[in-house]
């Protein structure tokens, strides 16, 4: 079976009540102040996850160019975002912390405390020796900092963007069957089930939980994956202690962590192994007559698609088809016309530091 490109995690979603206040905050406090693009337009095709009806919103995709995937600040805007009826626990279902990247885990200890941000912990080590902590936006959504070493550009900030996520999973030896088997985190670098005191003060700690860290063996390609870099993923179990969905009675775009999004390539054969291994697309952008073969985000364009793991959770995959280099001269890249398998050349990528917002 033809295999697709996956070139990283492009972003996560983080559902918030004010966009513009959001992006200040992460840009400030986390180094994400790149715009890819910045649009208000209406969310027309996620009819499954918005009630059967068309929803307006506010989007930002922010991005940090030392490394890491993306953040989409997303707002609702024809209606008040909802948050959970119940404040989600450790191994919750669905997405429930973001990982960040950094070069020195104790100067962005150090730096977050001395701008006044809520620490969980203190810098502790994972169950794989390496230094890490949690801390919490005012927004109510958890990070995790961690470790890397795999590095694009530099700038004043010890992070980088996203690293990877904590996923709360039923089974995770079916959830496998989509992280490993679609998405290739191969490796398993440690999977341990107890009480870990390393997760001591954040909320369901106590539980005893099957913790599983993957990380994939093959290094990334495609056009952005020098930028996206290495990603990881961890899945969170609960054993014996009732859970519930992070998304209960609620929508996509809701407040919090709303999906995980790989940038990929030949979504055909993305389709293919999707359908083969039980995740079939819940949503195509192509599928829409009006959206024809590029969906237009405005500043970008491109080919988007969604399914859902074991439990629910979203995955999107976005096929980029035009995006903004140089926004301030209308320098765009239509990717159709390069070959995917390749990664953009690094002076290209770095010139969007000119679209830094300071």
């Amino acid at each position: 079976m033809k295999q697709p490109i996956i070139s990283g995690i492009q972003q996560i979603g983080i559902g918030v009540s004010n966009v513009h206040d959001a992006f200040a905050w992460y840009r400030k406090h986390l180094g994400m102040d790149i715009p890819m693009f910045d649009e208000a337009a209406e969310a027309a095709l996620m009819l499954p996850y918005t009630g059967g009806e068309p929803r307006s919103r506010h989007a930002i995709l922010a991005l940090n160019l030392q490394s890491g995937g993306g953040m989409e600040i997303w707002q609702y805007t024809s209606r008040t975002p909802v948050g959970p009826e119940v404040a989600p626990l450790l191994g919750d279902h669905g997405i429930f912390i973001i990982k960040i990247k950094s070069k020195e885990v104790a100067k962005t200890y150090d730096f977050l405390k001395s701008k006044g941000v809520d620490l969980l912990t203190e810098v502790t080590k994972t169950p794989e020796g390496k230094p890490h902590f949690y801390f919490k936006d005012p927004y109510d959504n958890i990070f995790e900092i961690v470790p890397a070493n795999d590095w694009f550009a530099s700038t004043d900030f010890s992070t980088g963007g996203i690293f990877g996520c904590q996923i709360g999973v039923s089974d995770v030896d079916q959830s496998l069957k989509l992280y490993r088997d679609v998405l290739g985190y191969d490796q398993i670098v440690y999977d341990k089930t107890e009480s870990f005191t390393d997760w001591k003060g954040i909320p369901g700690s106590e539980r005893k939980c099957r913790r599983v860290l993957l990380r994939h063996s093959q290094a990334r390609k495609g056009a952005f994956s020098k930028m996206l870099g290495h990603s990881e993923l961890e899945l969170v179990q609960v054993i014996d202690t009732p859970v519930k969905k992070i998304f209960t009675n609620r929508m996509w775009g809701d407040l919090g962590y709303i999906h995980l999004c790989y940038d990929i390539s030949d979504m055909p054969a993305l389709e293919a192994i999707c359908n083969a291994k039980g995740f079939p697309f819940t949503v195509d952008s192509r599928r829409d007559e009006k959206s024809k073969d590029s969906f237009d985000m405005g500043e970008a364009a491109g080919h988007f698609t969604y399914i859902e793991d074991p439990d629910g959770t979203l995955i999107e995959f976005v096929e980029a088809h035009k995006i903004p280099i140089l926004k301030k001269i209308g320098w765009y890249l239509d990717l159709k016309k390069r070959d995917r398998t390749k990664a953009l050349p690094n002076w290209m990528l770095k010139t969007l530091k000119f679209n830094r917002v300071k």
